[in-house]
């Protein structure tokens, strides 16, 4: 009887710690990939495409195309289709789309954030703040700018986007992540 005891005992105790190692893992799986530190914005043909992964930005500039995406007739920031590339990942997903969400403002962005919009006109504007990229999209011009000619990886002139509080200062460390996000 002792022994039964016993191994109802031990059985007990296994069945509670896989339980708790069962709920760690399940609510560490469940912690959502906020994927927030940077975003392409991109002017073609009438259409303004957002990506959320470099990758998938790069294909499209590569292709003209993206695999995977969700549109918006009317969307864009002067009504115009709005597509926003998506990874393979996301496809099927309906909400918590890293690109759609601060697109629309409701995912703020990560504290080391990066942006780039290719513009109709050949330029490319880089951003180190949503605020920036979003008064950009709206407005279609950058008050406060760093611009260095012929600086693109296809020599097209970029646009380094400042505000009020960083006018007066050369972004060095903005033009460092434009050249490595580039491979410049």
């Amino acid at each position: 009887m002792k022994k039964l005891f016993a191994g109802i005992l031990i059985s007990g105790a296994l069945v509670s710690l896989y339980g708790c190692q069962a709920t760690q893992t399940k609510t560490a799986a469940a912690a959502p990939e906020l994927n927030n530190d940077d975003l392409y914005e991109v002017v073609h043909e009438g259409r303004y495409y957002v990506f959320d992964d470099f990758d998938v930005y790069q294909e499209f500039l590569t292709v003209g195309e993206t695999s995977y995406r969700k549109v918006f007739i009317g969307g864009g920031p002067h009504g115009e289709t709005l597509v926003h590339g998506l990874r393979g990942k996301d496809k099927k997903k309906l909400s918590g789309i890293a690109g759609v969400e601060m697109f629309k403002g409701t995912l703020q962005a990560a504290d080391d954030f990066y942006g780039e919009i290719r513009a109709e006109d050949g330029r490319l504007y880089v951003f180190d703040s949503l605020e920036d990229m979003k008064a950009m999209r709206q407005v279609g011009e950058a008050p406060y700018r760093y611009t260095v000619i012929g600086a693109g990886p296809q020599q097209q002139t970029v646009v380094y986007v400042l505000n009020s509080s960083n006018k007066k200062k050369k972004p060095t460390a903005l033009m460092a992540k434009f050249k490595a996000h580039n491979k410049i």
